[in-house]
């Protein structure tokens, strides 16, 4: 049994960890490859966020999904870099619009550079990725046309918030339906569908993927408030920090709306206040972490992940289901 990629997943079987690990070192060189550019400083931007690392979640998917065809064929690698090229470029954007000073332990893009920098880098990252993917046919690029149109949407959703009436932690959900599901859903549709899988494997894949896609999130929601160290190089708190209403936080709202209990409205008040301070950050952190919203989120990521197990029932039993099933349990696992 050998450990790769990330969450150390287990694999049991020997060609499939060396189609995995085969594809996942192609990949890598397909990324550094793709962010070279004549001007040496566009380079060194698009290749910031490359170089830092990452866990290559998506391109494992496509590794993993090819799996039921023919884990071979030509477009698979170049697929798995198109989803984490654009995958990249939103996080370029997300900085900005963020104003995140940190992304994978280092000085984020707009840090570093500023904003105009980052927002460019981001579209450069995106016009390379457009690039390949012009090679892959298209049906490709209309899958990934529908996706980026339900990531950004996603995105506006997020910055517009719930309208009137809607029920907050609902369009929360629906918001990273679009920006993270929609992705990691193309993940596995392109390593099944580049593989020349069945149809009907492929739309399994695809609905397992989106599940999935949500259940990560969310792990990293709760991730961001019950976790010492922060696997995306974040500090515990940030999003609180930002201010950004994740899901323990609307559990939270939503609790003191239905009860109106004292210690529920103070907390809330605590996280309307300025949390630059680091003691009331902590403060924050610590309520948070003894309080049943942080439970409550935590049951929605398993529940999420067990959407996504369900999803693979259809498939033959191989090691690639037993690979993808085990995403499940990590994913959960990181939110524990």
């Amino acid at each position: 049994m050998t450990v790769v990629g990330p969450f150390g997943l287990s694999v049991r079987d020997q060609a499939l960890e060396a189609d995995v690990q085969a594809g996942l070192t192609a990949v890598e060189e397909g990324l550094l490859e793709a962010t070279k550019s004549e001007v040496p400083f566009i380079t060194e931007a698009a290749q910031h966020l490359v170089r830092a690392g990452g866990k290559r979640f998506r391109p494992l998917l496509v590794m993993l999904a090819a799996q039921f065809g023919d884990p071979y064929a030509p477009g698979i690698v170049p697929s798995a870099v198109v989803v984490e090229l654009t995958h990249l470029a939103t996080l370029y954007h997300d900085d900005v619009m963020d104003e995140a000073s940190v992304r994978r332990g280092v000085d984020s893009a707009n840090t570093r550079w500023g904003n105009s920098v980052a927002v460019l880098t981001g579209d450069f990252l995106f016009a390379r990725a457009s690039q390949i993917l012009a090679d892959l046919g298209p049906e490709a690029v209309r899958v990934q046309a529908l996706a980026f149109e339900r990531l950004v949407t996603g995105q506006i959703l997020e910055t517009a918030g719930p309208s009137d009436g809607r029920d907050p932690v609902e369009h929360y959900l629906d918001v990273l339906g679009g920006k993270t599901g929609s992705l990691v859903a193309v993940s596995c549709r392109f390593g099944a569908m580049m593989s020349g899988a069945d149809e009907t494997v492929v739309d399994v894949l695809t609905q397992y993927g989106e599940r999935l896609g949500v259940a990560f999130q969310l792990a990293d929601d709760v991730l961001d408030i019950a976790s010492d160290s922060h696997e995306s190089g974040k500090t515990p708190g940030t999003d609180l920090r930002e201010g950004i209403p994740t899901l323990p936080v609307l559990r939270l709202r939503e609790r003191a709306a239905r009860l109106g209990l004292p210690e529920d409205i103070a907390l809330c008040e605590l996280l309307d206040s300025d949390l630059g301070d680091d003691a009331r950050l902590e403060e924050a952190l610590t309520a948070l972490r003894a309080h049943p919203a942080l439970e409550q989120a935590r049951r929605d990521t398993v529940r999420y992940a067990e959407e996504a197990r369900a999803a693979l029932a259809p498939l033959p039993e191989c090691d690639s289901k037993a690979a993808l099933l085990e995403l499940c349990d990590a994913v959960v696992h990181r939110a524990g």
